[in-house]
């Protein structure tokens, strides 16, 4: 998702959970050029975030990121409040426990959330085969992830 919304130029927003006790993003996710906010709240919705948001006049969020039950719970709860339209991509969250994943996104689901994949978000941003970055993100698309299945994305029965 990060390398697609470079193709696309859309601006990407990160937060890192206290970086210092609990470590940087993970390599297989490059941040390079993204804007990374550090935290210690749960929700990335911290005031230095939720400043360049309001700068870059968005009105959606496309969600993705780790422990799903918490940190990508509360921030979807806190931009729904905030009146933000809110698009999860299921297949790029995780928990350590596949039924925190699962009851987090029943949860969000029924708050108002919109579940997506990143295949399906990624062409709904394109919407068309002539959009001229098409070729790039159906690379992107058809590449196997950069992490495999180590049981960080077991799939729910949503």
């Amino acid at each position: 998702m990060v390398q697609a919304a470079r193709v696309l130029n859309i601006p990407v927003l990160a937060t890192e959970q206290n970086p210092s006790r609990l470590g940087k993003t993970v390599s297989e996710v490059d941040v390079t050029g993204v804007e990374v906010f550090e935290k210690k709240l749960f929700s990335m919705l911290i005031p230095p975030l939720e400043d360049r948001l309001k700068q870059l006049n968005v009105k959606q969020a496309v969600l993705f990121g780790i422990e799903s039950h918490v940190c990508v719970l509360q921030t979807s709860l806190d931009l729904l409040e905030k009146g933000y339209e809110v698009h999860l991509v299921t297949d790029g969250v995780s928990s350590q426990r596949p039924f925190d994943r699962q009851i987090a996104i029943e949860r969000l689901k029924t708050a108002g959330v919109f579940l997506t994949t990143s295949e399906s978000a990624l062409f709904q941003l394109i919407q068309s085969a002539d959009h001229a970055k098409f070729k790039e993100i159906s690379a992107l698309v058809k590449a196997p992830p950069p992490i495999k299945d180590y049981g960080l994305f077991p799939q729910a029965n949503l």
